[in-house]
């Protein structure tokens, strides 16, 4: 009875510990009853240029505008500039070797089924600030600020 009476506590003191700092939402400030004014969507990051990564295993982002790139079972504009045989002219990095790999590990000759439609992984960035703050970092700087 006692362990029962403790959390009763516990969770009371952390309720009310929790409704004195409000938690910050995509929301803001409105709250849960009216619908907020859905905020201006960013323009998308149209630079060309590799980015580091923000957790390991991270998939690439894309770097480009994609609006308009037809990815379906019949076409995948993501192959026309990043496929094994077009990245000689168009000077893209070529999907991962990862990609031709089917679930048994397995390589085929182009790429797996399974990883054909790019953006189930792989996404746009938007010029904006983050929403939450990062502190990952990358092997490289782990090992170069122990030297």
């Amino acid at each position: 009875m006692k362990t029962y009476a403790f959390i009763i506590a516990l969770t009371t003191a952390a309720a009310a510990a929790w409704a004195a700092e409000p938690i910050a939402t995509l929301r803001g400030p409105t709250p849960l009853v009216e619908q907020g004014t859905a905020p201006t969507m960013p323009k998308v990051s149209n630079e060309d240029l590799r980015r580091l990564r923000n957790y390991p295993e991270q998939p690439p982002t894309i770097p480009h505008h994609i609006r308009g790139y037809q990815i379906d079972l019949n076409a995948n504009k993501c192959l026309s500039c990043h496929s094994r045989r077009a990245t000689v002219d168009s000077k893209a990095p070529m999907v991962s070797i990862t990609h031709f790999m089917n679930r048994d590990s397995q390589f085929l000759a182009s790429v797996s089924p399974r990883r054909y439609f790019c953006t189930q992984c792989h996404v746009t960035q938007q010029v904006t600030k983050p929403l939450v703050g990062n502190d990952f970092a990358d092997i490289d700087s782990v090992l170069s600020d122990q030297n």
